[in-house]
């Protein structure tokens, strides 16, 4: 049997609210190998949720971005065999530790390999967004994506774009003659897919993200009935370490222009 909905969103609203909110804009900060930043707020949230998720169901193992690399490959490698909780103990670390109001937490529940639930909750907002595979999606509670509105030209798309990690060419053709009416680049790229499959962003784009970034954010999207792809037009979710491009709309048709002015662009 699945966790509850319910519960888990719970589970994440308390240790947000109890790990997260008090070191807002007030935390130490480290610079991880990669470059990115880690901070007190991440280890703190994720041994909690760790702990959390380890009492009230110890079948499930576990993987966290902040765990190690090769207790992620350990991790991935037997994946298909068992339940697997991934998280995002805080996106948006950047954001968190500079006291800008844009970060997440990301928890998916992948079962023979693929995302089966999905959470990401912004507790600045005390917005919880959720999916279940095949039941739709919800934003605190309330069905996500049922209202339809009318649709989008790209020329009138506000866009989400992440522009450091894609393509050199693809760039700067963006920054230099775009085919939307805006964009936007908030840094938190869990929360992102969310905006998508609420219709605050019509189109989004990233060069690079991992497992713990879009395993909870793809089936919300997907479940809100949004569509998303690789920048080579393959499925985004994938049972990897390796970084995924994203290419995402809530419409397909919208999808469809966007995908092919990038293809057109990429070089």
């Amino acid at each position: 049997m699945l966790p509850s909905t319910e519960a888990l969103s719970q589970l994440i609203r308390e240790a947000a609210r109890t790990e997260l909110l008090p070191r807002f804009a007030d935390v130490h900060r480290e610079t991880k190998h990669d470059g990115s930043l880690v901070t007190a707020a991440d280890l703190a949230m994720q041994r909690r949720l760790r702990e959390a998720l380890a009492g009230g169901w110890p079948d499930i193992e576990f993987l966290g971005e902040e765990m190690s690399a090769q207790e992620h490959a350990a991790l991935v490698q037997t994946a298909t065999q068992r339940d697997l909780w991934c998280l995002d103990p805080l996106d948006g670390t950047t954001n968190f530790a500079a006291g800008v109001p844009y970060f997440a937490v990301s928890l998916a529940l992948l079962r023979d390999g693929k995302p089966e639930l999905g959470f990401v909750y912004d507790p600045v907002r005390d917005e919880c967004f959720s999916a279940r595979r095949g039941d739709g999606a919800q934003l605190n509670g309330k069905p996500l994506g049922t209202h339809e509105s009318p649709g989008v030209t790209l020329a009138h798309a506000v866009a989400a774009i992440d522009f450091k990690r894609l393509p050199g060419p693809l760039g700067a053709r963006l920054a230099a003659d775009p085919p939307y009416a805006s964009q936007r680049n908030f840094g938190a790229s869990t929360l992102d897919w969310c905006w998508v499959a609420d219709r605050r962003f019509h189109i989004y784009l990233h060069g690079g993200q991992r497992l713990w970034d879009y395993a909870a954010g793809s089936l919300i999207l997907a479940e809100a009935g949004g569509f998303a792809v690789t920048l080579q037009g393959e499925a985004v979710f994938a049972l990897d370490l390796a970084p995924r491009s994203v290419v995402a709309a809530r419409d397909a048709a919208l999808l469809n222009v966007w995908l092919r002015w990038i293809t057109a662009h990429m070089r």
